[in-house]
């Protein structure tokens, strides 16, 4: 099924020619556990729901504790064989929230006790937060577990695509937990936005910082040269131009409200440093994501590119994490600039860059070896990023020289 739909890398990388080359993989350093395959909303553009894969329909609603038990145990082997500091660890659906709030917390309970006095655990739960409450809130407080919230918009207009299985608006269930949430900043992770062109940015941008995030992620939509994105056209960056105009906002304020992390992102690869995400830079891919029957699978964003992208054939019951690096799949994507399509590699933009996210560069069935989708977009947001930062430095020794 991959070498059909994806040749590169599927039918063309051979791991164990490249580590027999030298070519050691990384350690995995995030885990992803799916808790929950469904969820209490029916959003019209999902990944999981709408996309190409459907693998959700023939899994457990529900991770079993004997699967959270050897998820943990597989977790502390890995840290242990590669002697990792820190684990990170996020609670995933569908919507994690569903379970009780006596449940909420078992799956970071057992990792944490599994793990080696040695290694750290930081945990998150990603909700579409209707379902939070006091009481859900203070169990993962308890626990450790701050909350990410995943949201179009501050505003109602903005979650127009965000509704229940009736078709029912959410927003004011999402507004509510987002208030409560508000109340909690220790156990606030922060926002995430898919950008939607029908919104104006600043306004989005705004009405996203009335709930207090002490973080926005803004995702681009997923999308392929094989399904484009909404509203993309030959010669027009609409993507980048909104992005453009949000950060305008952000670097302009007399008060910086909150972080932005693909702006810091772009900031700190043009500055020369690494970067802590898949969207952009070099950095080998280091998330392995557990499905709720122990499945092991590649980031679950690829479900966009074809059913059963993400899929390893792995199994936490039959497999080690160090095992999954040497799929194929995931070992393209610690490849850096040796993954990347030929045109990528005369452009000066390629370590901030980095060919954007994996799914992005995706054809049908020649795969994965392709500048991304929105590789214009990119290049007009890093330009832009790129001036600010330029005019900002050559400001501030003028204004000393003036004072």
């Amino acid at each position: 099924m991959h070498r059909r739909q994806a040749a590169w890398p599927y039918a063309r990388l051979d791991v164990s020619a490249l580590r027999a080359a030298g070519h050691r993989p990384h350690p995995l350093r995030q885990f992803v556990l799916k808790t929950h395959s469904r969820c209490n909303l029916a959003c019209t553009y999902c990944y999981v729901y709408t996309m190409a894969d459907q693998s959700w329909r023939a899994r457990p609603a529900v991770m079993t504790h004997a699967t959270q038990d050897l998820a943990a145990r597989r977790i502390a082997e890995h840290a242990r064989a590669h002697r990792l500091t820190r684990v990170d660890l996020v609670l995933h659906g569908g919507e994690p929230l569903l379970a009780p709030a006596a449940e909420l917390t078992g799956p970071v309970d057992r990792v944490r006790a599994a793990l080696d006095p040695g290694t750290r655990l930081t945990a998150t739960v990603q909700t579409n937060a209707t379902l939070l409450t006091p009481r859900r809130l203070d169990a993962l407080a308890a626990a450790g577990i701050r909350v990410g919230v995943s949201v179009d918009g501050g505003l109602p207009g903005h979650n127009a695509r965000r509704v229940d299985h009736s078709g029912r608006p959410a927003f004011a269930a999402i507004g509510r937990g987002l208030r409560l949430l508000a109340r909690h900043p220790e156990s606030y992770a922060g926002l995430l936005c898919v950008v939607d062109l029908r919104q104006d940015p600043v306004e989005t941008y705004r009405s996203l910082l009335a709930f207090g995030p002490p973080t926005i992620g803004l995702l681009l939509p997923l999308a392929n040269w094989s399904t484009p994105p909404p509203g993309a056209a030959p010669g027009r960056t609409p993507y980048g131009d909104w992005l453009t105009a949000v950060f305008d906002q952000w670097w302009q304020g007399e008060v910086r409200r909150t972080r932005v992390r693909l702006f810091e992102e772009v900031i700190a690869l043009l500055l020369g440093l690494p970067s802590a995400s898949e969207a952009l830079g070099l950095a080998p891919a280091a998330t392995a994501v557990i499905e709720t029957d122990g499945s092991l699978e590649q980031a679950d964003t690829l479900k966009s590119a074809y059913e059963g992208a993400a899929d390893t054939g792995m199994r936490l019951d039959t497999h080690s994490f160090d095992d999954l690096l040497d799929h194929p799949g995931l070992a393209a994507r610690q490849l850096g600039s040796a993954a990347l399509a030929p045109e990528c590699h005369g452009c000066e933009l390629l370590a901030v860059c980095g060919g954007g996210l994996y799914p992005h560069r995706y054809r049908a069935r020649s795969g994965f070896r392709h500048p991304s989708v929105y590789c214009a977009d990119l290049q007009v947001l890093i330009r832009h990023i790129a001036a600010a930062l330029h005019a900002a430095a050559t400001a501030e020794p003028a204004q000393e020289l003036a004072s």
